[in-house]
């Protein structure tokens, strides 16, 4: 199974469409193709996420609880002993490349791929990915 660490824009860009790679990189992983990793901090912003006005009418509060309670059974919890710290141009983005390493992952899913990319660690083998990318490597 590919570990992936899933950004939270692909996440939301899943549930706010009814195709496209974001719907199907999701799809994967409801269907134990794909294994997400979880920490805190992406998980406060998944539940952070929930609430806000990014979704339109494209799901209610419930079914987005819902998924992502779905989600959690899929995936696996990783604990982040070490910040690795990145310098990523968007701060808040470093705790991904973190999680990544800590949890061995194949690669991150984002739509984001230029930002993530941008540090100044080399990254070895983790991979950044838009979701059709990831599609495409992974079918």
């Amino acid at each position: 199974m590919v570990s992936l660490v899933i950004d939270t824009n692909v996440f939301v860009s899943g549930l706010r469409s009814t195709g496209g790679a974001s719907r199907e990189v999701l799809r994967r992983v409801l269907t134990g193709r794909y294994e997400p990793l979880f920490g805190n901090a992406l998980w406060l912003e998944y539940h952070d996420l929930l609430g806000r006005r990014v979704w339109g009418n494209s799901t209610t509060a419930a079914e987005r609880l819902a998924v992502l309670a779905a989600l959690a059974k899929r995936g696996r919890w990783v604990t982040v002993y070490y910040n690795w710290r990145p310098n990523l141009p968007d701060e808040a983005d470093n705790h991904l490349i973190e999680l990544a390493l800590a949890g061995n992952a194949e690669a991150i899913v984002t739509h984001n791929v230029r930002d993530i990319r941008g540090g100044e660690l080399h990254l070895g083998a983790l991979r950044i990915l838009t979701p059709a990318q990831c599609l495409e490597e992974w079918r």
